[in-house]
């Protein structure tokens, strides 16, 4: 079973950027639809992008625009590159993986999970 790791989460002001990366394994990442979420203090998970084993991306709506979900087959990692940060977007950010047919941007539908990263976006 694949085990994720992520990393590069930290501090950063409004309007600056950070990029995540999700590291896996015990599998290869181009096998699953690989995702982000984040959940912010006292919030449900939410999902933010998400990378089909085809390639298609998908992005929620608050994202849209600022968000660049990639995945780099040699390094078996997947990255979240985040620009124009705001406040809102303060919240542990979770890499995740799915074996479904399709892709999905429900939570549920993903079986390994990684143990997530700060993102704190000072005002």
């Amino acid at each position: 079973q694949v085990q994720l790791v992520e990393s590069g989460g930290g501090l950063v002001e409004f309007g600056g950027s950070l990029r995540l990366s999700c590291a896996a394994s015990g599998g290869t990442l181009g096998n699953y639809h690989m995702g982000w979420f984040r959940q912010a203090p006292g919030k449900e998970r939410e999902f933010v992008a998400v990378f089909s084993r085809s390639g298609a991306t998908a992005y929620s709506d608050s994202v849209k625009g600022r968000f660049t979900i990639s995945r780099d087959n040699a390094k078996n990692t997947v990255s979240l590159q985040m620009n124009r940060l705001k406040p809102e977007d303060t919240a542990v950010y979770y890499c995740a993986a799915a074996q479904t047919r399709f892709y999905s941007t429900y939570s549920a539908a993903y079986n390994y999970w990684g143990q997530g990263t700060q993102v704190t976006v000072s005002s």
